[in-house]
């Protein structure tokens, strides 16, 4: 239970109860029922996750007292993740439980200790009142006590209450804190089962993971398997390649022979047709410009004309005007009407007028319209002399005739004058003969061969002189000042206007309409239709429909008509009488009248204004359109019989009011039907006097078309091929002579001759009406058996239209009688061999039939079908059996059915079927070929072999068949052993298989037998073999040494013996030494000699000895343990040293410089191509390219050629380093021949040499494996020269080298130095005895590595020497380079093992560093600039030593010494020559007034650093200035530069002159003053120039004294009105008198440029050398503002030395 503290006593303050007092220790019921109280469960899933069953956890929970802070790693998956985070909420509900628990707890305590206090409290007040009553005191003390008593009473209660539900609610939290608890409990079990089943998951996987390894491993050998066989085929499939590949060059190059002769003619006529064309245009060019000329002074000659002409005009009218004058005063004196009689005279005039201009354009017409037609005939007259067929009478009227028609009724006056130049301009309705000549322009389609309009022929095709006909001609356009001008409707701001005012006088009009308290909203009529829709409108025309409105509202409303919208006010008209008021439901009618203009789509609406708002009507306007659909998209005939026929129609419908030409295509035909629509757009683009030229060219080709039509199909074949060499004659580049023509000509393109088994029938091309529609047939004729399908498409004239497609199919039936499969297929044949099939022949028909098999004459003795003859019944089957039975005369006999290269035979069968004429015909195909094997060589001669030894020959097996046969070796001989598969084996078709044959002769003597190969079916070849046996007099102990694996640069030694057994010449108690059947070699001493081959890691040692038969050899031997007794046998050491080549060395080295130098190369050739390719073209480019490749594959080569690669270089070394460590191992096999001879070559007298017998010869085989050394380095790809290169003295370099023990056992260090007594101290050995022996090492029992000592002294030290290298360990050495003065260092450091020693060679070169500036003098003045501005300059800083340097940039203002100066005494108190401060004037800012970039970096060796200095001054003055410094290596200060610079506020600047200030400026800033106020407060600033004329005692008079004066512009990106800037000097006059001389005395100077004032002076005569003399002049500079100088002259003269 909690414990009980009982606090002290609270005294009750006046006006404050007991209850108030809890309210402030206690919270309130909203605070007690906050959220953070409410207990939490966990979610249902927990609870279900709990109750299930799950595997034991890893490690299980152990729960204890005190809070769990940390918790066992949940284990991983989804739902691992959702107990881990469901156990976290129900911790940290737990923990809120306990907390709201602990506060509970005390709320209770703190409620126990008040109540306890208020019953305290309640005993005084009950005491106090006895002692009142017992004194008798006054009733109010006691009613006073008396309501303190209920007040304590009404708070006990109240803190009984609350104490009560403290302790329920303390129940309640205890209550959840519990069944949390058990929650909890039930997640870590199901958390722990969670881990159990992801463990148990695991190790389903790792077996699921090695079954999936077993499996494929099995895969993989099979694909293995299949791997292998695929090679073989592949071999075979190569070879034909290869044939059919020379085969196909062969034709190639023939055929690249004849283009070749062919495309130089073509290039030849090419060429003499430009040379042809370029005449022609020089030509014309010359006509054109004899033209213009004609036409200028033609131009001149009508303007001379056209002056007389006019004054003649004048004059003629002013003799008119006073002829009318005079008569009007005539009929004025006659008393007349004079004007009257003068309007009748001038109506007569200008009638007679008319009818002269009529009757001249009646005829100039007549004459043009018959001068065409007379053209049109003669033309026409040529085209039909040209034409062999003469051209068919055509139904309709031509185009001729059209005319003539016309011309006739223009003549009898039944039309009015009309200008033929509006026949095409004008509109249809209004002009309708012109719209018949169109529509008859546009009904005949041009087809044709378009190169047979000749333009050349008539004379108006070029016109002399250019005009509107020429393409870049540009109409004239209105001027922009009449285009501007106000529109008929007004500006768009009018209309703006115009639209705001109605819209504010509507919104003044309506207003809302309320009844019975609902307002109205919304459409306030309703109109029928909704929609008015004028569909398929003809021009001209006038349409009505009315439209009926409707009230909508709820009460009376009006209705007023608004209008239409802009753009149909000039086509639509509305008629609309205002009914007046309205009643709801009440209609009205409202009359729409259109009347198009145009032919052109119109939509907008009708608008309405009513009482309660606006309203419209949507209204639209459809041109007529074409609306066509099939009414099928796929025809299906279904199943015929070849030579039926059967036809289906397709239904070709429009909806639309527009009809149009259509035409029904194949889906490959082309069609192009816009000749009319194309003639339209031309007759637009001429003028009125080209009219007759376009209408020549509309009526050839027209002619040209119906002529073309009416041809036969061997013109259009020939107009075909003429199309075709039109569009080669395009490609190539010449243009056509109708390449001037705009219109489309269509060339008809026939029909397939041959006969097409779904056709269309003959309406597929005509016109389709507006809402009508058009059949047409489909015709299915099969031919050919399968299935057919062919796609169609309809193309339409109108190019709106889109291609409509429909497919058709249908499926052909053979005759009755089949086979079901028309080629049998024997496969591949052999020769002699019988082979069978059954065919089987099917019928369809309800009838039995007559069959008679027929084989070809040809292979009747070679194949047969039997029966011969034979009956099929009703609806079945037959089967007949074919019998093949090739013989060898195959090829002979079969003739054409026969290919003797491929050797397969095509063999037709005939079924012939009584009373049908088609016979029944199926091909019998097969592969015929041989089952030879053929062996070679023919005969193999093994030669001489020892009994000792074996000899292997390969001999070849080929497969002649296409067939794979089997084969084998039987009767073999024990001495002969046949490899592989001990001569058994399968050969595949056309292999050859190499089989090895071994002969191991037994004994001494001549071999010769035989060796039979059968074939699976009992085919028999045979080898014959020969063959000498020798034993030799000699023998080894071992024929066969195996060395243990040797590192490199390691040896190893084996022991073997010659032995010589040789002892008695009795051949019949042993086998005695001979050569086949010779005689037996003498007994006595033999000698030997082992003949090593070259460049061999072998050394035996003796090569040469002599063995005595009985006795010991000549040589000392070593004892062993075990072997033969010791005489009789030589002892010979065979050592093997496995070492690098020194050719694959160079090898490597070379191919590492190769490398590099074609990477050079290739930068070079990279960086010329790309100049190239801007001069030369890409025909050029090609050969060039291949020459420098030619030359960089030789640069190369022929470099190192010249260079000497020695062993000691360092190319040698990396190379050699990077093949020792890349080093896998290597394994070799030599045989050594050891030759023989009896006798003693001590017994030889002089020089007389053994003979030795090439067949006693003894064969040693070595087998040699090489591995890598113990001790490689890793790093810098392996070289063991670690070059430190170019260090800085006073500097030091690392360098680091990784070791690696490669070794399989561990390796100790420590540091000695090499013993004098072995090499690198060391010393090992090895002995064995036989080739098979385990080798034993002898270890010695120092170190087993040893690290040489560096020179004390030198500059090079190992920095982390090691103690111990384990096996696989790799360690980097690091090695410190630090040079104390310039010069080359060089030292070897050896890493000593038992198996060899790793050399380090250190090198390193100690360089001193210096650098190199572009400034001269080291000040960089950055000149003048506008305050506020900034100015940029650049330098270089040049790295001339070999290695790279680190540089820093440091200003002085920026230093962190220069406060250190700041106490000195001011600059200005020193004189000038005693000023050492650099840094001058900063800015105001704080901001450093110079800047630098880059602060610091690293220069390469030889390579130049650009830095920028950037000068930003934010005020006036003149002495800026700062040091820079440049430190190299963060040490050593290189060098210093002078920074400068001055800055103005305006843009000129005077410079020169003596200075007159100090370079110090006060820290005071300057106000400066307002532009209006400048010149009232400007002061001249003074320029002191001080002349000295130095007087010479020579008698040459000395040269004038010379000052200058520099006037700058400043450069500047502010904008003023002023470029340049002006100045002058006043006072010229009075300075040249007193012998000034100042050349220029005014100017201007252009923006950052300055101009140079030359001062100089000569002493005038009166001039006193005592006083000088001192004249002032005024300096006056204009730019964006004027400034004034004031110029002080000081000339003195003085005395030269």
């Amino acid at each position: 239970m909690e414990e009980d503290a009982v606090p002290a006593p609270r005294k009750a303050r006046p006006g404050v109860g007991p209850a108030a007092g809890a309210a402030e220790i206690f919270p309130s019921s909203e605070e007690r029922e906050a959220p953070e109280f409410a207990v939490e469960f966990p979610p249902p899933e927990a609870g279900k996750g709990a109750g299930a069953p799950r595997p034991a956890p890893e490690q299980g929970h152990k729960p204890g007292a005190g809070a769990r802070e940390t918790r066992a790693a949940p284990p991983g998956g989804p739902r691992a993740c959702r107990l881990r985070r469901t156990l976290s909420r129900l911790e940290e509900l737990r923990r809120e439980k306990e907390l709201c628990i602990q506060r509970t707890r005390g709320e209770l305590r703190a409620c126990r200790q008040r109540v306890e206090l208020i019953t305290k409290q309640q005993a005084s007040v009950a005491a106090e009142t006895a002692v009142e009553r017992e004194a008798s005191n006054t009733s109010a003390a006691v009613g006073r006590l008396q309501a303190v008593s209920r007040r304590l009473c009404r708070e006990l209660g109240t803190e009984r209450v609350l104490q009560t539900q403290i302790r329920e609610l303390l129940q309640k939290d205890e209550s959840s804190m519990w069944h949390v608890a058990i929650q909890e409990r039930q997640l870590e079990d199901a958390w722990k089962s969670a881990r159990e089943e992801e463990a148990a998951g695991r190790k389903h996987l790792r077996e699921q993971a090695a079954k999936q390894l077993r499996r494929e491993e099995e895969a993989a050998e099979k694909a293995e398997r299949n791997r292998l066989l695929r090679v073989r085929k592949s071999t075979y499939l190569q070879k034909e390649h290869g044939l059919r590949h020379q085969k196909l060059v062969e034709d190639a190059q023939r055929n690249r022979k004849t283009a070749v002769k062919f495309l130089k003619a073509s290039l030849r006529r090419c060429r003499e047709q430009e040379e042809q064309e370029e005449k022609e245009a020089r030509a014309h060019m010359r006509r054109r410009m004899d033209a213009v000329l004609a036409l200028k002074n033609s131009v001149t000659a009508n303007r001379e004309t056209l002056r007389k002409f006019q004054a003649w005009s004048q004059a003629k009218a002013e003799l008119a005007e006073q002829k009318a004058q005079t008569e009007k005063e005539m009929i004025l004196a006659q008393g007349g009407d004079a004007f009257k009689h003068l309007f009748h005279q001038r109506r007569c005039q200008e009638l007679e007028a008319q009818n002269r201009t009529f009757e001249e354009e009646q005829r100039l017409r007549k004459q043009e319209i018959v001068g065409r037609i007379l053209k049109e005939e003669a033309t026409e007259e040529s085209r039909k002399r040209k034409q062999s067929s003469p051209a068919k009478a055509r139904d309709q009227p031509t185009l001729r005739e059209k005319t003539w028609s016309y011309i006739t009724d223009v003549c009898e006056g039944r039309d009015t004058a009309v200008p033929y130049g509006h026949l095409l301009d004008g509109d249809g309705a209004t002009h309708p003969r012109a719209s018949q000549l169109l529509e008859a322009i546009s009904s005949e389609s041009v087809q044709g061969d378009p190169g047979n309009t000749s333009w050349e022929d008539d004379t108006l095709a070029e016109p002399e002189i250019p005009g509107l006909w020429k393409e870049d001609y540009k109409p004239y356009q209105v001027p922009k000042e009449e285009v501007d001008r106000k529109p008929v409707g007004g500006t768009k701001m009018d209309k703006d206007i115009l639209a705001r005012t109605v819209e504010q006088l509507r919104s003044r009009v309506t207003h809302r309409q309320v009844v019975s308290g609902r307002e109205f909203r919304g459409r306030p009529f309703k109109s029928k239709p909704q929609l008015v829709h004028f569909k398929d409108f003809d021009i001209g025309k006038v349409y009505k429909k009315r439209i009926t409105l409707t009230n909508a509202t709820y009460t009376i409303n009006f209705c007023k008509l608004v209008g239409v919208e802009e753009h149909l006010r000039d086509f639509i008209h509305i008629h609309f009488d205002p009914p007046g008021p309205m009643s709801a439901g009440m209609s009205c009618e409202v009359l729409v009248t259109f009347k198009p203009m145009i032919n052109k789509d119109l939509e907008g609406n009708v608008s309405f204004m009513a009482q309660t708002g606006g309203f419209s009507v949507p209204l639209k306007c459809s041109t007529k359109k074409c609306a066509l659909t099939l009414d099928k998209e796929l025809i299906d005939f279904g199943s015929y019989v070849v030579g039926e026929t059967t036809s289906r129609t397709i239904t070709l419908t429009n909806a639309g009011g527009l009809g149009t030409m259509f035409k029904f295509l194949r889906i490959s035909e082309s069609c192009e039907m816009g000749i009319a629509q194309s003639a339209m757009k031309m007759s637009s683009l001429f003028t009125d006097e080209d009219k007759s030229f376009y209408d020549k060219i509309i009526a050839s080709v027209s002619e040209q078309q119906i002529k073309g039509n009416e041809s036969s199909p061997t013109d259009m074949r020939s107009q075909k091929e003429s199309g075709k060499l039109d569009s080669k004659e395009q490609e190539e580049g010449h243009p056509t002579e109708s390449d001037g023509v705009t219109a489309t000509t269509v060339v008809t393109i026939p029909h397939n001759e041959e006969l097409t088994e779904i056709s269309l029938g003959e309406n597929t091309e005509g016109e389709i009406g507006p809402f009508s529609s058009v059949k047409v047939p489909v015709t299915f004729t099969p031919v050919i058996p399968g299935e057919v399908q062919t796609k169609f498409k309809v193309v339409f004239k109108n190019q709106q239209c889109p291609t409509l497609y429909f497919r058709v199919m249908g499926i052909a039936i053979d005759v009755p009688v089949w086979v079901p499969k028309p080629s049998v297929d024997l496969k591949i044949c052999m020769y002699d061999r019988l082979y069978q099939d059954s065919v089987l022949v099917h019928t369809r028909s309800k009838a039995a039939l007559r069959l008679k098999f027929e084989v070809c004459r040809e292979l009747r003795e070679h194949m047969e079908l039997l029966p011969e003859t034979g009956y099929i019944q009703a609806q079945s089957c037959y089967a007949v059996q074919l019998k093949f039975l090739p013989r060898h005369s195959l090829p002979e006999d079969a003739g054409k059915y026969f290919d003797k290269e491929s050797r397969v035979l095509e063999a037709p069968m005939t079924i012939r079927v009584a009373d049908q004429i088609k016979p029944v015909v199926f091909t019998v195909h097969a592969v015929v070929t041989t089952s030879d094997l053929e062996l070679s060589p023919s005969a193999v001669d093994f030669g001489y072999c020892t009994i000792y030894e074996a000899i292997r020959t390969q001999i070849s097996l080929y497969n002649h068949s296409l067939l794979p046969q089997g084969f084998g070796f039987v009767g073999v001989p024990k001495f002969v052993d046949i490899q592989p598969n001990d001569g058994f084996g399968t050969i595949l078709p056309l292999e050859m298989l190499q089989l090895d044959v071994i002969f191991q002769p037994t004994k001494a003597k001549e071999y010769d037998f035989e060796l039979v190969c059968k074939s699976e079916i009992n085919r028999c070849f045979k080898l014959a073999c020969r063959a000498v046996g020798v034993h030799p007099p000699l023998e080894l102990s071992h024929y066969q040494v195996k060395f243990a694996a040797t590192s490199l640069y390691d040896m190893s030694v084996a022991t073997l013996y010659v032995i010589n057994s040789h002892v008695s010449m009795n051949s019949l108690t042993h086998s005695v030494p001979r050569i086949g059947s010779e005689d037996a070699s003498p007994v006595g001493p033999t000698s030997f000699e082992f003949l090593l081959p070259p460049d061999s890691p072998i050394t035996i040692s003796p090569s040469v000895g002599t063995v005595l038969p009985g006795k010991a050899g000549s040589q000392p031997t070593r004892t062993s343990v075990t072997g033969p007794p010791p005489y009789r046998r030589h002892l010979i050491r065979v050592a093997f040293r496995p070492v690098l080549p020194s050719k694959l060395v160079y090898q490597e080295a070379s191919q590492a410089l190769s490398t590099l130098a074609e990477t050079k190369v290739l930068r070079k050739d990279t960086t010329s191509q790309k100049k190239d390719l801007r001069r030369q073209s890409f025909s050029m480019l090609q050969p060039q390219n291949q020459d420098r490749l030619l030359r960089s594959s030789t640069t190369p080569t022929a470099e190192l050629d010249k260079q000497d690669l020695k062993f000691s270089s360092n190319e040698y070394q990396i190379a050699q380093a990077t093949l020792a460590r890349s080093f896998q191992g290597k394994f070799d096999k030599f045989v050594v021949p050891c030759v023989v001879a009896s006798g003693d070559p001590k017994d030889r007298k002089g020089t007389e040499p053994l003979s030795f017998s090439p067949h006693n010869t003894l064969y040693l085989e070595l087998w040699c494996p090489a591995v890598a050394p113990s001790v490689v380095v890793t790093s810098n790809k392996g070289k063991t020269i670690s070059d430190f290169g170019d260090i800085a003295v006073g500097h030091h370099g690392i360098k680091k080298v990784s070791i690696q023990n490669i070794s399989p056992e561990d390796l100790a260090i420590s540091l000695s130095t090499p013993s004098p007594g072995s090499p690198h101290g060391r010393d090992r050995s090895w002995w064995g005895e036989g080739c098979r022996s385990a080798w034993a090492p002898v270890l010695d029992t120092g170190p087993q590595v040893e690290f040489s000592v560096l020179n004390p002294n030198g500059p090079f030290v190992l920095l982390n020497p090691i103690s111990k290298l384990l096996t696989g360990e790799t360690y980097v050495l690091t090695l410190s380079f630090s040079p104390r003065e310039s010069i080359l260092a060089q030292e070897t450091l050896d890493i000593i093992t038992k198996r060899g020693t790793l050399s380090l060679t250190l090198v390193g070169t100690g360089v001193a560093s210096m650098i190199t500036c572009s400034i001269d003098g080291d000040v960089l003045d950055m000149g003048y600039v506008i305050a506020r501005e900034s100015v940029s300059s650049s330098f270089k800083l040049q790295n001339c030593s070999p290695l790279p340097i680190k540089f820093s940039l440091q200003l002085d203002s920026l230093s962190h010494s220069r406060s250190e100066d700041q106490p000195r005494l001011p600059q200005f108190l020193t004189s000038r020559a005693q000023r050492t401060e650099v840094v001058g004037t900063q800015n105001y800012s704080g901001q450093s007034v110079f800047s630098v970039i880059p602060v610091e970096g690293i220069m390469d060796p030889g390579k130049a650093q650009d830095f920028t200095v950037t000068f930003s001054p934010d005020h006036e003055s003149l002495y800026f200035s700062d040091r820079l410094q440049v430190v190299l290596f963060e040490k050593r200060l290189s060098r210093q530069i002078l920074l400068k610079g001055a800055a103005r506020e305006h843009m000129m600047f005077v410079e020169g002159g003596d200075p007159l200030d100090v370079p110090v400026e006060s820290l005071t800033v300057i106000p400066t003053h307002e532009p209006e106020h400048r010149e009232e407060t400007e002061e001249l600033k003074p320029i002191l120039v001080t002349l000295d004329y130095i007087q010479l005692d020579t008698d040459t008079p000395p040269p004038p004294a010379t000052r200058e004066l520099q006037v700058g512009c400043i450069r500047t990106s502010q904008v003023s009105p002023k470029k340049m800037v002006e100045f002058s000097l006043e006072g010229g006059a009075a300075l040249q008198h007193k012998g000034f001389t100042i050349e220029p005395s005014r100017g201007s100077v252009e923006r950052g440029q300055t101009k140079t004032i030359s001062i100089s002076w000569m002493p005038p005569a009166d001039f006193d050398p005592d006083h000088p003399l001192m004249v002032s002049a005024l300096l006056q500079l204009k730019g964006d503002v004027k400034e004034t100088y004031k110029v002080l002259l000081v000339a003195q003269v003085v005395t030269g030395p």
